[in-house]
């Protein structure tokens, strides 16, 4: 069995749920506890439609690459996507969310503060801004992200395992 999942999708809405389905699958085949295999698939699905929706697709082969790799600690999802020479306002944004989610003791009241936010919304707005809140919340993770020197930005979550989250024992 390999020790990581890694898959590179083209940037469609569809691909998403293809997306979550592999990774729950390979997490469930390495015998992790379903709470673990739902928290990080869930992860893996929202990091991947973060990529969908604000990646910088100017070529027609440019794709998302997915990875999940399971340690000894702790699973991580790693997501990359080109971000192009004109996304700052989007890479500021993202910085800023992963900050003010940081400047939270505990990821809950992060969800709690964000749903507030997004109840108070006019019904035009199109964003809610709580897929980074779920990913740190929902899915135990904490968030970070870097740009290279090419341009792709890659987001990562890393969920810690403990000893009420560790793979099934059998």
């Amino acid at each position: 069995m390999e020790s990581r999942l890694s898959i590179q999708i083209a940037p469609e809405w569809e691909q998403i749920e293809i997306v979550r389905e592999a990774s729950a699958r390979f997490l469930a085949e390495r015998g992790f506890a379903e709470d673990v295999v739902n928290a990080v698939s869930m992860v893996t699905a929202e990091l991947t439609e973060n990529a969908v929706q604000y990646g910088s697709y100017e070529q027609s082969d440019q794709r998302i690459d997915v990875s999940v790799t399971p340690g000894r600690s702790s699973i991580t999802v790693e997501v990359k996507s080109p971000a192009g020479a004109t996304d700052n306002k989007d890479l500021l944004k993202l910085d800023r969310m992963i900050q003010w989610i940081r400047g939270y003791q505990d990821p809950y009241e992060a969800y709690l503060s964000r749903l507030r936010e997004v109840s108070s919304q006019s019904a035009e707005s199109t964003e809610s801004g709580l897929g980074l809140v779920r990913v740190a919340y929902e899915g135990q993770s904490i968030i970070d992200f870097y740009v290279d020197e090419e341009s792709v930005v890659s987001v990562s979550a890393t969920y810690t395992l403990d000893e009420a989250r560790e793979r099934v024992e059998k």
